[in-house]
């Protein structure tokens, strides 16, 4: 008999905290469920890890490196369950995440998304006090695009038959199906709703409960946020193929969200000079989010301004005692 849900958790290098998403996972109130872990071809010993618990609902697949999107396709690939829920092996889950997005999905046939708000650890996987608190209804693909309420690939729990809209072939191994993109190492998340949204009108909604711990990395931040943002008008562009009048209407905006939110972060990781330049070119792509979100955008930009004035060291400590946690173990 099959499960009702798969977990799909792709590893790779992270010896450190693999025990704590397994744990959370077989530590849920709901049990109908299989946790597939792949294998991506990592150097260190999480599979050693991995391959020392004795659950029958486990089942490992190891294959060469692919990355992170290309992990989750082969898990979905393999998986079994009605439901798909994603955990990355480096966050983990509150005890009641699948029991309530199980009872979310099944009493509305109509959404094939369903996601809750997350908490955020620091790399010691001591709480927070920054907490992600995305709008649950109404959700319209405008406002994936601009404020992508799901916020990270760890809080989902998908119709298997909502992934099989966006399913294609790989563009060089066709015998293999993929899901996420795997051209992408970074934003290949929100590649995927936006994909679900607009190319396959799905329907996304959340919970209330925040049911992720989900942990924020720190170092070479700079390089970080270009990274990013870089692979975020990757995605743009791939979204123009498919829906270029849906792009002309609000990508404007949709960039203007994705810098504020990049400086956001800048900001909680102590680095006002990057949360500056990130402002200034927010503010020259759009200027929606000040006028819809005024509280917030202007809070990000005292806190940057605010940065410059105190210097690098001591805002990195200011800013790490306000985000209630220390960002390096």
């Amino acid at each position: 008999m099959f499960p009702k849900v798969s977990v799909v958790m792709p590893v790779y290098n992270v010896e450190a905290y693999v025990a704590e998403a397994i744990d959370s996972v077989l530590a849920q109130t709901f049990d109908d469920f299989e946790l597939v872990i792949v294998d991506d071809g990592g150097t260190d010993n999480s599979m050693a890890i991995c391959r020392g618990y004795s659950d029958p609902r486990i089942r490992i697949i190891s294959q060469a490196n692919r990355g992170l999107a290309g992990a989750r396709n082969t898990g979905i690939g393999t998986s079994l369950g009605e439901y798909v829920a994603l955990l990355d092996s480096d966050d983990r889950w509150l005890p009641e995440k699948l029991a309530l997005h199980v009872i979310h999905l099944d009493n509305n046939p109509s959404i094939g998304v369903s996601y809750s708000p997350s908490r955020f650890i620091d790399m010691a996987g001591h709480p927070m006090r920054l907490k992600q608190r995305p709008r649950l209804d109404g959700i319209t693909a405008a406002e994936i695009f601009c404020r992508n309420p799901v916020g990270n690939g760890s809080a989902p729990v998908l119709r298997r038959s909502a992934l099989d809209t966006v399913s294609f072939r790989h563009p060089k191994q066709p015998e293999r199906t993929c899901w996420f993109d795997e051209s992408l190492r970074q934003s290949e998340d929100i590649e995927m709703w936006l994909r679900l949204a607009v190319g396959g009108g799905i329907r996304f909604a959340g919970i209330a409960p925040a049911l992720t711990e989900y942990r924020v990395a720190a170092g070479g931040l700079s390089s970080q946020m270009v990274r990013q943002y870089e692979a975020w008008e990757g995605v743009v562009q791939r979204l123009q193929v498919y829906a270029p009048d849906f792009v002309a209407t609000h990508v404007k905006r949709a960039r203007a969200y994705q810098l504020r939110y990049l400086a956001r972060r800048a900001v909680q990781l102590g680095d006002a000079g990057m949360a500056v330049t990130l402002l200034r070119a927010a503010a020259g792509s759009s200027l929606r989010p000040l006028v819809e979100e005024p509280v917030k955008s202007l809070f990000t930009v005292a806190a940057a301004i605010a940065g410059r004035m105190l210097g690098p060291e001591r805002f990195s400590r200011l800013a790490g005692a306000a985000a209630g946690g220390r960002l390096v173990a």
